[in-house]
């Protein structure tokens, strides 16, 4: 397809009320842009990770009454998921676009990932920009930027990962859709790039709390 970025089309999407007419327009407006930005990304991000990388378009295949707030493209390296794996996501809420690095709650070691990321969270600042936004739960718009949120509430994150069966972590950028729909497709598709390069290093640790800590 002859991508051009998001429009305000895509997101008003999230504005249509019956459920069968806003997946009628996110299947025709805004899945073909995150079948493109899977396929343009999964080679660059395979090499970044060392592992051959996957993705997958929100199908929304279980709903049947409430409408989706937010749909998205994630990348792990399981061709058949990433809901159990460290992962990334583009996608869009009607307020703004996101580009994050994830860890939700069918992670089966994020016990391990909580206490890596205590231990490794003054190195962890350093390379996370303060605008890189936090956040607790992927079911929700909101999140918090690092430079908002004292040591104290970002390793109070972390700690519930070790403490809390369905605890969640997401960080990454915000766009607003204000923004988004003035970018071109170069402009947008080197935010992504440099986004997921900055988020390497909580992708790395992430992957390395698969091993049973000795501790």
């Amino acid at each position: 397809m002859n991508f051009q970025g998001f429009s305000a089309d895509d997101f008003d999407t999230f504005m249509i009320p019956e459920l069968d007419d806003r997946m009628t327009a996110i299947k025709q407006l805004i899945r073909p842009k995150f079948e493109f930005i899977g396929t343009h990304f999964v080679p660059s991000l395979t090499t970044l990770t060392g592992n051959e990388m996957f993705f997958h378009v929100a199908k929304h295949a279980r709903r049947t009454k409430n409408p989706p707030n937010d749909t998205w493209v994630a990348f792990s390296s399981n061709a058949r998921g990433y809901k159990m794996l460290p992962h990334f996501q583009v996608g869009l809420w009607g307020s703004h676009l996101f580009i994050i690095f994830a860890v939700i709650y069918e992670y089966p070691y994020k016990e391990n990932l909580g206490i890596i990321l205590e231990e490794q969270y003054r190195e962890l600042k350093k390379q996370i920009p303060n605008n890189f936004v936090w956040s607790t739960d992927h079911t929700k718009p909101t999140a918090t930027a690092q430079e908002n949120l004292a040591d104290e509430q970002i390793l109070h994150m972390f700690n519930r990962l070790q403490t809390i069966k369905k605890a969640e972590i997401l960080c990454g950028v915000h766009i607003d859709k204000d923004d988004v729909i003035n970018m071109n497709d170069k402009q947008l598709l080197n935010i992504i790039d440099t986004t997921f390069k900055t988020l390497m290093p909580l992708y790395e640790l992430a992957t390395s709390s698969s091993t049973v800590l000795s501790k």
